[in-house]
Protein backbone atom coordinates (compact mmCIF):
# COMPACT_ATOMS: atom_id res chain seq x y z
CA UNK A 1 0.00 0.00 0.00
CA UNK A 2 2.72 2.78 1.12
CA UNK A 3 4.63 1.38 -2.25
CA UNK A 4 1.31 2.30 -4.59
CA UNK A 5 1.18 5.84 -2.84
CA UNK A 6 5.01 6.56 -3.45
CA UNK A 7 4.53 5.59 -6.97
CA UNK A 8 1.41 7.83 -7.15
CA UNK A 9 3.14 10.51 -5.36
CA UNK A 10 6.02 10.20 -7.94
CA UNK A 11 3.63 10.11 -10.97
CA UNK A 12 2.19 13.36 -9.79
CA UNK A 13 5.69 14.68 -9.22
CA UNK A 14 6.63 14.42 -12.40
CA UNK A 15 3.07 15.13 -14.20
CA UNK A 16 3.63 18.44 -12.44
CA UNK A 17 6.93 19.23 -13.79
CA UNK A 18 6.22 18.11 -16.90
CA UNK A 19 3.17 20.79 -17.03
CA UNK A 20 5.14 23.48 -15.52
CA UNK A 21 7.80 23.04 -18.39
CA UNK A 22 5.42 22.12 -20.60
CA UNK A 23 4.42 26.06 -19.42
CA UNK A 24 6.99 27.74 -19.87
CA UNK A 25 7.86 26.39 -23.59
CA UNK A 26 6.78 29.18 -26.40
CA UNK A 27 7.08 29.39 -29.92
CA UNK A 28 8.69 32.95 -31.33
CA UNK A 29 6.17 35.29 -32.84
CA UNK A 30 5.65 37.81 -35.11
CA UNK A 31 4.85 40.93 -34.10
CA UNK A 32 6.20 44.57 -33.82
CA UNK A 33 8.39 45.81 -31.82
CA UNK A 34 9.60 49.29 -30.76
CA UNK A 35 12.89 50.37 -28.89
CA UNK A 36 12.73 53.23 -26.50
CA UNK A 37 14.73 54.94 -23.81
CA UNK A 38 12.89 55.46 -20.38
CA UNK A 39 13.02 58.62 -18.58
CA UNK A 40 11.40 59.98 -15.59
CA UNK A 41 10.32 63.25 -14.96
CA UNK A 42 7.68 65.87 -14.30
CA UNK A 43 4.88 68.14 -16.09
CA UNK A 44 5.92 72.11 -15.72
CA UNK A 45 4.42 74.94 -17.49
CA UNK A 46 6.62 76.97 -20.05
CA UNK A 47 8.46 79.68 -18.45
CA UNK A 48 7.87 78.47 -14.82
CA UNK A 49 10.24 80.11 -12.32
CA UNK A 50 9.79 80.43 -8.41
CA UNK A 51 9.82 83.94 -7.07
CA UNK A 52 12.53 84.79 -4.57
CA UNK A 53 12.83 88.07 -2.27
CA UNK A 54 16.26 89.89 -2.83
CA UNK A 55 16.05 90.72 1.31
CA UNK A 56 15.36 89.04 4.55
CA UNK A 57 12.19 91.16 5.56
CA UNK A 58 8.05 90.46 6.46
CA UNK A 59 5.61 90.39 3.18
CA UNK A 60 3.97 93.92 4.00
CA UNK A 61 1.47 93.13 0.67
CA UNK A 62 0.29 89.88 -1.63
CA UNK A 63 -0.97 91.71 -4.27
CA UNK A 64 -2.34 88.27 -5.96
CA UNK A 65 -3.62 84.86 -5.84
CA UNK A 66 -3.19 81.63 -7.20
CA UNK A 67 -4.81 80.84 -10.69
CA UNK A 68 -4.68 84.63 -11.17
CA UNK A 69 -3.44 85.94 -14.82
CA UNK A 70 -0.58 88.58 -14.74
CA UNK A 71 1.05 90.29 -17.04
CA UNK A 72 5.03 90.86 -16.96
CA UNK A 73 5.93 93.69 -14.75
CA UNK A 74 2.48 93.29 -12.45
CA UNK A 75 3.13 93.63 -8.54
CA UNK A 76 3.30 90.45 -7.17
CA UNK A 77 4.45 91.51 -3.00
CA UNK A 78 5.39 94.24 -1.08
CA UNK A 79 8.50 93.85 1.08
CA UNK A 80 8.16 95.85 4.60
CA UNK A 81 11.11 98.20 5.00
CA UNK A 82 9.52 101.33 6.68
CA UNK A 83 13.14 103.05 6.46
CA UNK A 84 13.24 102.53 2.23
CA UNK A 85 9.90 103.86 1.96
CA UNK A 86 10.64 107.30 4.27
CA UNK A 87 13.63 108.07 2.72
CA UNK A 88 12.20 107.79 -0.93
CA UNK A 89 9.75 109.76 0.53
CA UNK A 90 11.83 112.33 2.00
CA UNK A 91 14.00 112.55 -1.24
CA UNK A 92 10.27 113.21 -3.22
CA UNK A 93 10.25 115.93 -0.88
CA UNK A 94 13.87 117.33 -1.65
CA UNK A 95 13.45 117.12 -5.40
CA UNK A 96 10.52 118.91 -5.38
CA UNK A 97 11.46 121.84 -3.15
CA UNK A 98 15.17 121.87 -4.86
CA UNK A 99 13.52 121.50 -8.49
CA UNK A 100 14.94 124.22 -11.15
CA UNK A 101 11.66 125.80 -12.25
CA UNK A 102 10.06 125.88 -8.88
CA UNK A 103 12.95 128.43 -7.64
CA UNK A 104 12.91 130.46 -10.59
CA UNK A 105 12.26 133.37 -8.15
CA UNK A 106 15.45 133.48 -6.67
CA UNK A 107 17.38 133.55 -9.73
CA UNK A 108 14.94 135.99 -10.74
CA UNK A 109 15.70 138.03 -8.02
CA UNK A 110 19.14 138.08 -8.81
CA UNK A 111 18.71 139.05 -11.57
CA UNK A 112 17.10 142.24 -10.12
CA UNK A 113 19.90 142.70 -8.19
CA UNK A 114 22.18 142.53 -11.65
CA UNK A 115 19.81 145.40 -13.11
CA UNK A 116 19.87 147.74 -9.77
CA UNK A 117 23.51 147.54 -9.81
CA UNK A 118 23.50 148.68 -13.22
CA UNK A 119 21.35 151.15 -12.81
CA UNK A 120 23.49 152.25 -9.90
CA UNK A 121 26.47 152.05 -12.30
CA UNK A 122 25.27 154.21 -14.57
CA UNK A 123 24.03 156.76 -12.59
CA UNK A 124 27.11 157.29 -10.41
CA UNK A 125 28.78 157.22 -13.85
CA UNK A 126 26.88 160.23 -15.07
CA UNK A 127 27.51 161.83 -11.63
CA UNK A 128 31.34 161.48 -11.95
CA UNK A 129 31.12 162.64 -15.45
CA UNK A 130 29.56 165.63 -14.60
CA UNK A 131 31.46 166.20 -11.69
CA UNK A 132 34.58 166.06 -14.01
CA UNK A 133 33.25 168.56 -16.93
CA UNK A 134 32.79 170.95 -13.44
CA UNK A 135 35.98 170.67 -11.86
CA UNK A 136 37.24 171.90 -15.68
CA UNK A 137 35.29 175.54 -15.73
CA UNK A 138 36.89 175.29 -11.99
CA UNK A 139 33.65 174.62 -10.17
CA UNK A 140 33.18 172.03 -7.10
CA UNK A 141 36.09 170.87 -5.31
CA UNK A 142 39.11 167.83 -5.72
CA UNK A 143 37.03 166.17 -2.86
CA UNK A 144 33.67 165.95 -4.92
CA UNK A 145 35.22 164.74 -8.00
CA UNK A 146 37.13 161.98 -5.98
CA UNK A 147 33.84 160.85 -4.08
CA UNK A 148 31.91 161.10 -7.75
CA UNK A 149 35.12 158.98 -9.30
CA UNK A 150 35.01 156.34 -5.93
CA UNK A 151 31.43 155.99 -6.18
CA UNK A 152 31.21 155.03 -9.96
CA UNK A 153 33.88 152.45 -9.02
CA UNK A 154 31.98 151.10 -6.57
CA UNK A 155 28.80 150.69 -8.65
CA UNK A 156 31.17 148.99 -11.33
CA UNK A 157 32.03 146.31 -8.95
CA UNK A 158 29.16 145.91 -6.93
CA UNK A 159 27.92 145.22 -10.73
CA UNK A 160 30.67 142.65 -10.98
CA UNK A 161 29.73 140.83 -7.70
CA UNK A 162 25.71 140.62 -8.57
CA UNK A 163 26.33 139.29 -11.80
CA UNK A 164 28.86 136.38 -10.32
CA UNK A 165 26.18 135.89 -7.18
CA UNK A 166 24.09 135.81 -10.34
CA UNK A 167 26.23 132.76 -12.02
CA UNK A 168 26.54 131.03 -8.90
CA UNK A 169 23.38 131.06 -7.87
CA UNK A 170 21.90 129.78 -10.99
CA UNK A 171 24.56 126.74 -11.11
CA UNK A 172 23.54 125.92 -7.44
CA UNK A 173 19.85 125.91 -8.03
CA UNK A 174 20.57 123.51 -11.05
CA UNK A 175 22.80 121.43 -9.46
CA UNK A 176 21.13 121.30 -6.29
CA UNK A 177 17.62 120.02 -8.68
CA UNK A 178 19.95 117.35 -10.82
CA UNK A 179 21.61 116.00 -7.03
CA UNK A 180 17.64 115.74 -5.56
CA UNK A 181 16.15 114.51 -8.50
CA UNK A 182 19.27 111.62 -8.76
CA UNK A 183 18.60 110.84 -4.33
CA UNK A 184 15.13 110.54 -5.60
CA UNK A 185 15.63 108.25 -8.14
CA UNK A 186 18.30 106.06 -6.00
CA UNK A 187 15.77 105.82 -3.30
CA UNK A 188 12.59 105.15 -5.30
CA UNK A 189 15.12 102.71 -6.80
CA UNK A 190 16.04 101.00 -3.57
CA UNK A 191 11.89 101.43 -2.71
CA UNK A 192 10.59 99.64 -5.68
CA UNK A 193 12.76 96.63 -4.69
CA UNK A 194 10.37 96.25 -2.18
CA UNK A 195 7.87 95.67 -5.04
CA UNK A 196 8.46 92.35 -6.44
CA UNK A 197 7.15 92.04 -10.01
CA UNK A 198 6.29 88.78 -12.80
CA UNK A 199 9.03 88.67 -15.15
CA UNK A 200 6.79 87.00 -17.59
CA UNK A 201 3.00 86.42 -18.91
CA UNK A 202 1.64 83.88 -17.00
CA UNK A 203 -0.16 82.66 -14.16
CA UNK A 204 0.00 82.47 -10.76
CA UNK A 205 0.16 78.42 -9.78
CA UNK A 206 1.50 78.80 -6.20
CA UNK A 207 2.01 81.06 -3.20
CA UNK A 208 3.91 80.13 -0.48
CA UNK A 209 3.58 83.02 1.89
CA UNK A 210 1.10 85.56 3.61
CA UNK A 211 1.01 89.46 4.49
CA UNK A 212 3.06 89.44 8.18
CA UNK A 213 5.02 86.20 7.07
CA UNK A 214 8.84 86.80 7.08
CA UNK A 215 10.43 86.30 3.95
CA UNK A 216 14.02 85.02 2.88
CA UNK A 217 16.03 84.86 -0.08
CA UNK A 218 16.36 81.18 -0.12
CA UNK A 219 12.80 80.68 0.29
CA UNK A 220 10.50 80.51 -2.99
CA UNK A 221 7.69 83.12 -2.42
CA UNK A 222 5.44 82.11 -5.47
CA UNK A 223 5.59 79.69 -8.73
CA UNK A 224 4.84 81.42 -12.31
CA UNK A 225 4.00 79.84 -15.51
CA UNK A 226 2.80 80.30 -18.72
CA UNK A 227 -0.51 78.39 -20.04
CA UNK A 228 1.67 75.85 -22.02
CA UNK A 229 3.08 72.63 -20.18
CA UNK A 230 6.39 71.32 -21.19
CA UNK A 231 7.65 67.79 -20.22
CA UNK A 232 10.78 68.05 -18.19
CA UNK A 233 12.58 64.37 -18.60
CA UNK A 234 15.20 63.25 -16.62
CA UNK A 235 17.61 60.87 -19.31
CA UNK A 236 20.53 58.95 -17.82
CA UNK A 237 24.34 59.56 -19.37
CA UNK A 238 24.39 55.62 -20.91
CA UNK A 239 21.37 56.73 -23.08
CA UNK A 240 21.59 60.29 -24.28
CA UNK A 241 23.08 59.63 -26.99
CA UNK A 242 20.16 57.62 -28.86
CA UNK A 243 18.42 61.24 -28.12
CA UNK A 244 17.38 63.17 -30.98
CA UNK A 245 14.58 66.14 -31.75
CA UNK A 246 11.65 65.02 -33.18
CA UNK A 247 11.21 62.00 -31.64
CA UNK A 248 7.85 60.77 -30.34
CA UNK A 249 7.83 59.77 -26.77
CA UNK A 250 4.31 57.45 -25.05
CA UNK A 251 3.82 59.79 -21.69
CA UNK A 252 1.90 58.19 -18.72
CA UNK A 253 0.93 59.99 -15.81
CA UNK A 254 -0.63 58.98 -11.88
CA UNK A 255 -3.06 61.82 -12.35
CA UNK A 256 -4.80 59.61 -15.97
CA UNK A 257 -3.97 55.97 -15.23
CA UNK A 258 -4.87 53.33 -17.38
CA UNK A 259 -3.99 56.28 -20.12
CA UNK A 260 -0.88 57.43 -22.69
CA UNK A 261 -0.18 60.74 -24.51
CA UNK A 262 1.79 61.77 -27.09
CA UNK A 263 4.55 64.09 -27.18
CA UNK A 264 7.59 64.79 -29.18
CA UNK A 265 11.24 65.79 -28.12
CA UNK A 266 12.11 69.23 -28.54
CA UNK A 267 15.32 70.52 -26.97
CA UNK A 268 18.15 68.58 -25.31
CA UNK A 269 19.93 69.92 -22.04
CA UNK A 270 23.40 69.67 -23.67
CA UNK A 271 25.28 70.06 -19.66
CA UNK A 272 25.23 66.89 -17.84
CA UNK A 273 24.58 67.08 -13.70
CA UNK A 274 27.45 66.24 -12.35
CA UNK A 275 25.94 65.03 -9.25
CA UNK A 276 23.20 63.00 -10.98
CA UNK A 277 24.61 61.71 -14.15
CA UNK A 278 21.54 63.00 -15.40
CA UNK A 279 20.65 64.90 -18.64
CA UNK A 280 17.67 67.43 -18.64
CA UNK A 281 15.42 66.91 -22.31
CA UNK A 282 12.51 68.88 -22.86
CA UNK A 283 9.27 67.53 -24.91
CA UNK A 284 5.88 69.15 -25.96
CA UNK A 285 2.88 67.33 -26.15
CA UNK A 286 0.99 66.56 -29.30
CA UNK A 287 -1.42 65.05 -27.75
CA UNK A 288 -2.06 66.80 -24.25
CA UNK A 289 -4.33 65.40 -21.23
CA UNK A 290 -7.41 68.18 -21.21
CA UNK A 291 -6.54 69.13 -17.75
CA UNK A 292 -2.77 69.56 -16.28
CA UNK A 293 -1.03 71.31 -13.01
CA UNK A 294 2.86 71.47 -12.75
CA UNK A 295 5.16 69.57 -11.05
CA UNK A 296 2.61 65.82 -11.97
CA UNK A 297 5.05 63.41 -11.98
CA UNK A 298 5.30 61.05 -15.04
CA UNK A 299 7.16 58.08 -17.03
CA UNK A 300 7.96 57.90 -20.52
CA UNK A 301 9.19 56.30 -22.79
CA UNK A 302 11.63 57.84 -25.88
CA UNK A 303 10.76 56.05 -29.19
CA UNK A 304 14.29 55.66 -31.03
CA UNK A 305 13.55 52.69 -33.07
CA UNK A 306 10.27 50.40 -34.46
CA UNK A 307 10.14 47.85 -36.93
CA UNK A 308 7.06 46.09 -37.84
CA UNK A 309 6.53 42.14 -38.64
CA UNK A 310 9.10 41.09 -37.04
CA UNK A 311 9.86 37.59 -35.27
CA UNK A 312 9.87 37.97 -31.46
CA UNK A 313 10.47 36.37 -28.38
CA UNK A 314 9.83 37.71 -24.66
CA UNK A 315 13.27 39.18 -23.04
CA UNK A 316 12.80 36.35 -19.98
CA UNK A 317 13.25 33.25 -22.57
CA UNK A 318 16.41 35.11 -23.49
CA UNK A 319 20.24 34.19 -22.19
CA UNK A 320 23.06 36.37 -21.71
CA UNK A 321 21.69 38.36 -24.74
CA UNK A 322 22.90 36.07 -26.99
CA UNK A 323 21.82 32.67 -26.67
CA UNK A 324 17.93 30.69 -25.82
CA UNK A 325 17.30 27.22 -24.24
CA UNK A 326 15.63 24.94 -26.84
CA UNK A 327 12.89 22.98 -25.75
CA UNK A 328 15.26 19.83 -25.19
CA UNK A 329 17.30 21.57 -22.87
CA UNK A 330 19.97 22.54 -25.64
CA UNK A 331 21.29 25.87 -25.53
CA UNK A 332 21.63 27.76 -28.91
CA UNK A 333 23.11 30.44 -29.80
CA UNK A 334 20.93 33.76 -31.84
CA UNK A 335 21.69 37.39 -33.08
CA UNK A 336 19.02 39.17 -32.18
CA UNK A 337 18.34 42.81 -33.23
CA UNK A 338 16.01 45.66 -31.61
CA UNK A 339 14.95 45.11 -27.77
CA UNK A 340 12.79 46.58 -25.61
CA UNK A 341 11.44 45.77 -21.72
CA UNK A 342 9.06 42.75 -22.70
CA UNK A 343 10.43 41.42 -26.27
CA UNK A 344 13.64 41.22 -28.45
CA UNK A 345 13.72 40.59 -32.10
CA UNK A 346 15.46 37.53 -33.53
CA UNK A 347 17.47 38.59 -36.38
CA UNK A 348 19.16 35.04 -37.03
CA UNK A 349 19.30 31.68 -35.24
CA UNK A 350 15.53 30.59 -34.82
CA UNK A 351 12.47 30.24 -36.86
CA UNK A 352 8.95 30.60 -36.34
CA UNK A 353 8.19 26.50 -35.60
CA UNK A 354 11.00 26.35 -32.48
CA UNK A 355 10.21 25.59 -29.38
CA UNK A 356 11.79 27.41 -26.70
CA UNK A 357 11.95 27.63 -22.75
CA UNK A 358 12.46 29.84 -20.03
CA UNK A 359 16.43 29.62 -18.91
CA UNK A 360 16.83 28.28 -15.60
CA UNK A 361 17.67 31.47 -14.07
CA UNK A 362 14.56 32.96 -15.42
CA UNK A 363 12.59 30.62 -13.69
Amino acid sequence: MKALKFKLLLLLIVFTLGCSEKADTISPKVQNIIESVYASGIVVSEDQYNVYSTTNRTIKTVFVEEGQFVRKGDPLFEIDNVNSTLGAANALLLATANDYDKNQSKIEEALDFIELAKKKMQNDSLLWVRQKEMWALSIGSQVELEQRELGFENSKSNLKKAQVAYDELKKQVQLSSEQSKNNFKISKSIADELIIRSEIEGYVYKINVNPGEFATSNTALACIGKENFVIDLNVDEFDIVKIEKGQKVLVKMDSYKNQSFEAEIKFIHPMMNERTRIFKVEAFFTKQPKILYPNLSLEANIIINKKMNVLTIPTTYLLNDSNIVLENGQIKRIKIGLKDINLVEIVHGLNKGAKIRKPDNEK
